[in-house]
């Protein structure tokens, strides 16, 4: 029976990669919900390339165009999907992100509507003095619907928790009731 080699070594440094590398996708999903423009920028590397078909550019134009996009929206909930990630050498992997987004808008009459957009990201990751993030990001969608929403269950318990932007959400007060 063959034995079969294992570095140890090798096998928690791409853990590690991997982690951080979610870490950095999380942090931009987050970044967008709760309107967090340090957190969304730390998620890529300074000149980082990005592509979401309406805009391309460096990290800081996609910040300025994302949450001019997103500004007018009541609030917005990213979900990540499945995430594969692809070692493509000691500091360079690539992978590609399913998502989920729901936005909540009004209509020009001010009714809500529920504006659902689903699709993936590519991403190239580097490793740069330490830190895992994204160097290059292209948005592609797979498919988006619009329908008339309803936010009546938040008027008929004010007392659910809901989502809030700008330092406001509970995650990041943490006020807690007694």
């Amino acid at each position: 029976m063959a034995t079969i080699a294992f570095d140890l070594e090798a096998e928690i440094r791409d853990l590690a990669a991997r982690r951080d590398i979610a870490d950095a996708t999380h942090r931009y999903m987050r970044g967008l919900d709760r309107f967090d423009r340090d957190l969304l920028l730390s998620a890529f590397h300074a000149n980082a390339h990005i592509d979401c078909g309406l805009m391309k550019g460096g990290p800081d134009a996609f910040a300025d165009f994302a949450f001019g996009f997103l500004g007018d929206m009541n609030g917005t909930h990213h979900m990540l999907g499945q995430v594969r990630i692809e070692m493509t050498g000691a500091d360079s992997a690539q992978g590609e992100c399913y998502f989920q987004a729901f936005h909540d808008v009004s209509d020009e009459a001010g009714q809500a509507r529920d504006l659902f957009i689903s699709g993936r990201y590519i991403d190239e990751y580097t490793c740069r003095n330490g830190e895992w993030r994204i160097a290059k990001r292209a948005l592609i969608t797979d498919w988006v619907t619009d329908h008339p929403g309803s936010r009546a269950f938040f008027t008929d318990n004010p007392q659910a928790g809901r989502g809030h932007r700008h330092g406001a959400d509970f995650s990041q007060t943490r006020n807690w009731s007694a």
